[in-house]
């Protein structure tokens, strides 16, 4: 069975970009299982600063997310499905015309559109809603629902997908997630409380929700004699190692219920929540036991600093050290990029790579278009040595085109991941 899934809806209409994404960000944070990104305001101006707003999202939160906008034409439809969304919301009531619709389905195909409908407006029989599946919509998000049993044959009998759209005054969470074909519920309910205190009261109630939980129990760790486990903690997207702490039984069940990584303090003998007091709050991503059951390895978004002196790792007092050659292929990448973002901020003189921002996009595109040529006739060679020199050449100047153009490494892996499913 399928978990049920609970995603917090924004609408971003008459609100400030800077709002939207702090919202945003606290809710996938703090267990929301995605998001739906709203803005149905018609002009063009309005459109494209919401979908501003929306990449500026995609680069701070980790779950999927919907989007729904004015859809008039299909670059439209396009623009949002390319911010990096699952899914385009389009109104029953704004419906685009016949023609930008087919153009529509026909590239991006049902898995990536919902149509909208309000239920009260519009009550809608179980044969209206399969013409919107064969009009090519994968998914119906229902609004202004009664849950009576009229609602119920409806969404029983349908082909489409079925997701409720509430905010949960007159209609009971736990009633809407009872239909059995009903896979997810959106709400902004949760804007002020806890989305995982709500999940854990419904897997309480057998709903299969997405919720923290040890595979092993506390009482099969090796704790220290004082009855402590170390933890260490990682940043979960880099691998960086940013601190190491201790956790008690109530520390380590305080962690699995909030999602918060929660610690006792030696010091002061009590608990204490990463980033209660600064705000630089560490999210659990993973936990993991090592072999002796004696040390925990935490994987943790981490806001802000993880070290009180305001250094990102505690770890940055360099104690010896021997040259050699790094070869991690990701962090080569980054610090490459990286360095090519300082030279655009700080220019040198005599840097090439300020020779080619300054010359301005066209001269960065010649010559990755150069390296990408000398790359295939590279490849025509037996001789591994010069493709290898052309690929670097290549990924040199794929980086100053980021960099010129504001991507980052995050971006383009992101992506990647995006295309697995």
């Amino acid at each position: 069975m399928n978990k049920k899934k609970l995603i917090p809806f924004i609408n971003a209409e008459n609100e400030s970009p800077a709002g939207v994404v702090r919202l945003a960000e606290r809710y996938s944070c703090e267990g929301a299982d995605g998001l739906y990104l709203y803005n149905f305001t018609g002009d063009e101006t309005s459109r494209e600063e919401f979908l501003a707003t929306v990449r500026t999202i995609e680069k701070e939160i980790d779950v999927p997310f919907l989007v729904g906008i004015y859809v008039e034409r299909f670059e439209d439809a396009k623009k949002a499905l390319y911010t990096g969304a699952d899914r385009v919301v389009i109104r029953k009531a704004l419906l685009p015309a016949e023609k930008e619709m087919k153009e529509i389905v026909s590239r991006f195909g049902k898995e990536h559109l919902v149509i909208e409908i309000d239920m009260k407006a519009d009550f809608q029989t179980a044969e209206a809603l399969d013409g919107f599946y064969e009009m090519g919509f994968g998914a119906a998000m229902l609004k202004h629902i009664d849950t009576t049993k009229s609602f119920s044959e409806v969404i029983s009998n349908t082909k489409i997908e079925v997701l409720i759209r509430d905010g949960l005054i007159r209609n009971d969470l736990a009633e809407l997630f009872g239909f059995e074909n009903v896979p997810a519920v959106f709400t902004n309910y949760f804007e002020d409380k806890d989305i995982y205190k709500a999940k854990r009261a419904l897997k309480k109630q057998g709903f299969d929700m997405d919720v923290f939980e040890s595979l092993i129990d506390f009482s099969e760790f090796k704790l220290l004699e004082n009855g402590l486990i170390p933890v260490i903690v990682q940043d979960y997207r880099t691998d960086e190692v940013l601190m190491m702490a201790y956790m008690n039984e109530v520390s380590f069940r305080k962690t699995i219920e909030t999602g918060k990584m929660t610690y006792f303090s030696r010091s002061r003998q009590s608990l204490w929540v990463k980033g209660e007091t600064s705000g630089h709050f560490q999210y659990v991503k993973r936990l993991m036991l090592d072999c002796d059951n004696d040390t925990i390895l935490a994987k943790v978004r981490q806001v802000g600093a993880a070290c009180h002196t305001g250094n990102r790792s505690c770890f940055f007092k360099e104690l010896a050290k021997k040259d050699y050659v790094a070869a991690n292929p990701l962090t080569v990448l980054m610090e490459d990029f990286h360095l090519i973002e300082e030279r655009k901020e700080h220019p040198k003189e005599g840097s090439y790579t300020n020779y080619l921002f300054d010359k301005g996009i066209d001269k960065i595109l010649k010559k990755c278009g150069e390296e990408a040529s000398e790359i295939i006739i590279a490849a025509k060679n037996p001789e591994k040595e010069e493709l290898k020199y052309e690929i670097a050449d290549f990924l040199y100047h794929m980086m100053v085109l980021m960099a010129e153009c504001g991507l980052s490494w995050n971006d383009i892996t992101k992506e990647l991941v995006n295309r697995r499913k």
